[in-house]
């Protein structure tokens, strides 16, 4: 769920980024979202980088939860199941469920 949120929050960011504005989304703020994108997006994705797992650390997961079943993140390019890993992935917790 929080991946979903995640993805969200990372597409929220690359529109903001190409307008040129900041935005922070359930506490992870765009740079945050776009270090991720790599690890939620695409058939390759990497594993998530150390400025991923940071902003991660910090984002509000119950709040990406509200946005798992939204859809918005499919328009992104974002795979909802490859971010709900996230913050296994980073060590964050030891499982997430939304």
């Amino acid at each position: 769920m929080k991946v979903m949120i995640v993805g969200m929050v990372l597409g929220m960011v690359m529109i903001g980024m190409a307008n040129g504005q900041y935005y922070s989304f359930c506490r992870m703020p765009s740079d945050g979202m776009a270090a991720c994108k790599p690890s939620v997006s695409g058939d390759n994705p990497v594993d998530p980088s150390t400025d991923c797992c940071s902003a991660i650390a910090k984002a509000d997961l119950k709040c990406f939860c509200r946005y798992k079943d939204s859809g918005l993140l499919s328009i992104y390019g974002v795979d909802p199941n490859k971010c709900m890993e996230l913050p296994v992935k980073c060590k964050v917790v030891d499982s997430f469920h939304c």
